[in-house]
């Protein structure tokens, strides 16, 4: 069994107002110059490396190869 069983009924209003308090938030995003484009990622993210025809060649993290794609 998952927690305690409720003690009592919530009420709708209730239970519709806790749950409008979640909100999405827009993701952190850093402006960087890559071959001269502006390009917008997530920090602390392991980037795809492509080749110049666009195929995906392997995850960077910091400048250093991190997994094989």
């Amino acid at each position: 069994m998952a927690g305690n069983p409720p003690k009592r009924k919530v009420s709708r209003s209730n239970t519709r107002s806790r749950r409008a308090q979640w909100k999405a938030e827009a993701p952190a995003l850093v402006k960087t110059v890559e071959n001269g484009r502006v390009v917008y990622s997530r920090p602390h993210q392991a980037k795809v490396v492509t080749d110049s025809q666009g195929t995906e060649l392997f995850l960077e993290y910091k400048g250093r190869k991190v997994a094989d794609v």
